[in-house]
């Protein structure tokens, strides 16, 4: 059918037919960055929220995987965080409106072994994943580094603006997710909604991870899954 019509109408004519098809059919649809759709289920939790506030640890990247960049384009702003030499190039370039920090994040001030990946979204601090998917399929360790790190506390009292409410903390470090969030100070910051990455996808064992034990503990509650992904709530958030 497609050739007929090609045969039938000019390519130009063709080609204003094909742009007419791609604006209904983006009409019905929903634009996403994130890996897991959590940026989808994010915007249903504040629909009615114009503008808001983000943190991204283990940022990765402006568009690939971002739990964030859909909130950008709507107005929101934030900071973006990751570890990885150099990764805040692109950020710098496209989120001048966010605040964009090439900082490593652990519960102590401490110097850790980096692991670098040819696939980046791997890259992280945790020796026994590292060591786990190294040679995995196509996946392989190319480089280390040695990096010190902050506490998230520090990071949130030097960088986060006076009286800013956090609507939302992602957290995505490939094992490192736990000291992360143990490095917060959780009587001064308290985010509405936190993103955290459980590599265990069985959800029957769900309650059963120290992460979610740590956030039940801290006054959250889950509100969803995505893949690897939990979603939490503050408890007096609705």
């Amino acid at each position: 059918m497609k050739r007929l019509i090609k045969k039938i109408f000019p390519q130009s004519v063709y080609a204003v037919l094909g742009s007419i098809k791609d604006r209904y059919r983006s009409h019905y649809s929903m634009r996403t960055y994130s890996q897991e759709g959590e940026d989808a289920v994010l915007r249903k939790i504040f629909e009615n929220k114009e503008s808001g506030f983000y943190v991204d640890v283990g940022s990765h990247h402006p568009w690939r995987f971002s739990n964030t960049q859909i909130f950008y384009e709507q107005g929101w702003r934030g900071i973006n965080i990751d570890a990885m030499p150099g990764s805040m190039k692109p950020f710098q370039r496209h989120r001048t409106q966010d605040i964009n920090l090439e900082i490593a994040i652990s519960d102590v001030n401490e110097k850790l072994t980096y692991y670098v990946f040819n696939e980046p979204a791997l890259n992280g601090f945790s020796d026994s994943l590292s060591q786990l998917r190294n040679n995995l399929d196509s996946f392989r360790i190319i480089a280390t580094k040695e990096i010190a790190t902050q506490t998230l506390k520090d990071i949130f009292d030097q960088y986060l603006p006076a009286h800013q409410i956090i609507d939302f903390l992602s957290v995505d470090v490939e094992g490192f997710d736990f000291r992360v969030l143990n490095s917060n100070d959780w009587v001064k910051y308290r985010p509405l909604v936190i993103l955290v990455e459980v590599l265990d996808m069985q959800f029957k064992k769900l309650y059963e991870d120290k992460i979610v034990q740590f956030l039940t503990q801290k006054g959250y509650e889950v509100f969803g899954k995505t893949g690897y992904t939990v979603i939490f709530k503050e408890q007096s958030f609705q």
